[in-house]
């Protein structure tokens, strides 16, 4: 692909764990990437750092239209992923209203700004499982009603309508994809996966003596985040925009994650993980699992990496971090 015929994406969230899969994708298909970062002295570029001098970052901030649209004029890209959000589910519950301008209100700000700058271009908006909540039917296909039971998952599901009426009000090619847990190496501490695969290592190292854990039977249906970003580009590559599930289809139990993790890292998950009931949620929301049979047929697209193998890579990943042996 010659320099005059890259296509420029545009990223939010560029410097989270999706953002950063997702950045590293879109190189590798040759792409001009840019992302947005805000001008924060919080903010962190670790993730991205295999590929900082390859991407251009602007500054932008979700809660400041202008600062959206300045970005898109400077980036002037063929397509935009709006992975920017406050993500974290707990802290939605102590910052509801920081949650609504982020994960919500900032979904408009930022399609208003494509619709005045750049109305051609293909606009993709993470939407999540958190949405379905309190469920109605299992498994969830993207005709299940919607029964968010966090701050969070309202704000979603805000900002999901808002990117469908978008579509249906000024024709702009904005798709949404309702993604199931997806996790990594690169995932937050503070979200349980990785703070399980992360408490397991720092035990194994001894720098740690227990985890403290809420619900173990809490069920979620977790994917790789790698597999997931390709299934955003290939939303944006179709002939028509739409809304789709990205999902495993199977369901695990947050007991069958520390199992695994403590098995990797060669311990007895039960001589260690402690259950807290000050870690459990206000509305739990029991059992999510996707149906992704429509990205199958209409993507093309499939997980690679399955729920043990994701588990044990992250045990690896933070045994490495602590500089143990894998």
């Amino acid at each position: 692909m010659s320099q005059g015929t890259r296509k420029r994406a545009l990223v939010t969230g560029i410097t989270g764990q999706d953002g950063s899969y997702l950045a590293e994708f879109l190189l590798e298909q040759g792409y001009q990437v840019f992302g947005v970062v805000r001008r924060s002295s919080t903010e962190r570029f670790d993730r991205i750092e295999g590929v900082r001098d390859k991407v251009d970052l602007l500054h932008g901030d979700l809660l400041d239209q202008s600062s959206l649209v300045r970005a898109l004029e400077v980036a002037r890209p063929d397509e935009i992923y709006n992975l920017g959000a406050q993500s974290f589910v707990p802290t939605s519950w102590n910052e509801p209203v920081l949650t609504a301008e982020f994960t919500g209100v900032g979904v408009t700000r930022l399609l208003e700004a494509v619709r005045q700058v750049c109305p051609d271009a293909r606009f993709y908006q993470a939407s999540s499982s958190e949405m379905f909540g309190k469920v109605r039917e299992t498994p969830q296909r993207e005709t299940t009603p919607f029964h968010p039971r966090s701050p969070y998952g309202v704000a979603k599901v805000y900002g999901h309508y808002i990117t469908v009426n978008y579509r249906e009000s000024y024709g702009l090619f904005s798709c949404s994809g309702i993604l199931f847990n997806h996790e990594s190496p690169r995932r937050g501490k503070e979200f349980v996966t990785r703070k399980i695969t992360a408490g397991a290592a720092a035990i194994k190292q001894g720098l740690q003596k227990e985890l403290r854990l809420g619900n173990l039977d809490a069920q979620r249906d977790w994917g790789f985040a790698g597999d997931y970003v390709r299934a955003m580009w290939l939303m944006l590559q179709q002939e028509e925009p739409d809304d789709y599930v990205i999902a495993t289809g199977e369901s695990h139990t947050v007991r069958e994650c520390a199992q695994i993790a403590f098995d990797q890292a060669g311990l007895d998950w039960e001589q260690y993980v402690r259950v807290d009931d000050a870690l459990l949620r206000p509305a739990e929301v029991d059992l999510l699992i996707g149906d992704a049979t429509k990205a199958h047929e209409k993507l093309g697209w499939r997980p690679e990496i399955g729920f043990e193998q994701l588990i044990r890579m992250m045990v690896d990943a933070d045994l490495e971090l602590l500089g143990g042996p894998r």
